[in-house]
């Protein structure tokens, strides 16, 4: 099990770290990495968080031998690896085909609504909420199932609201041959509501607009259709 640490951090310290991480300060546009960062394979990744999350529950006094916790610590493992945090590996991203626009679509293709789960890099707490995505077609188009899964692929893995936004543009730009991008997201973020400073209510808004999205008019037609309810 985990040894008591000889000298413990300063508390005011750990305040600090607190404070920063309530402010969503973003460090890069690209997920921070290491090197290695794939070198393990996920086997063995899930052994080793397995065990270092058993400790973590040891030293919160958990009973591990109780028949509802003895597995949790192989359950989470298999879930960061697995799913909430599998858009980490390149392996996992989506490969998406274009197609000629045979019908010869010059407007903006608007996929709006798209729900996404992701967690703050800060806490490693949920972040959920709404994608909506446009971009004008250069004379290619994408299945629409591509773009919802550009936007899963970013959103798992620890983040925050900002880069998960310039990435999904980037990716999108860079799939669809196209500077005639916008993203929108909308999202809830548990380290706010859950801790912190407790607010239930508030909600985080991002956006992105390339190429012709940075027109007024043409900007406008997309935000208007974005905050136009859905009707049943």
């Amino acid at each position: 099990m985990l040894n008591t640490p000889q000298n413990h951090k300063n508390l005011n310290d750990l305040d600090n770290i607190d404070d920063i991480g309530d402010d969503h300060v973003g460090s890069q546009a690209e997920t921070p990495l290491r090197a290695d960062a794939f070198e393990m394979d996920d086997e063995l990744k899930m052994e080793l968080i397995a065990k270092h999350f058993k400790e973590i529950m040891h030293v919160l006094g958990m009973d591990l031998t109780d028949d509802s916790l003895k597995g949790t610590p192989a359950r989470v493992a298999k879930m960061y690896v697995k799913e909430v945090f599998s858009g980490l590996n390149p392996e996992n991203k989506p490969q998406p085909k274009l197609f000629e626009n045979k019908y010869k679509y010059d407007q903006m293709l608007v996929e709006k609504d798209i729900t996404f789960y992701s967690h703050c890099e800060h806490h490693f707490v949920p972040i959920y909420g709404k994608a909506h995505v446009a971009y004008i077609s250069s004379g290619k188009v994408i299945g629409l199932s591509k773009i919802n899964r550009i936007v899963q692929y970013y959103s798992k893995r620890p983040q925050v609201q900002e880069r998960l936004t310039v990435q999904i543009a980037e990716e999108l730009k860079k799939v669809l041959e196209t500077e005639d991008v916008a993203v929108v997201m909308d999202a809830s973020h548990m380290c706010v509501s859950s801790r912190g400073v407790g607010d239930t209510n508030s909600r985080t808004g991002t956006s992105y607009f390339g190429g012709k999205f940075n027109d007024d008019a043409t900007r406008r037609e997309f935000l208007n259709y974005v905050n136009t309810p859905s009707k049943d």
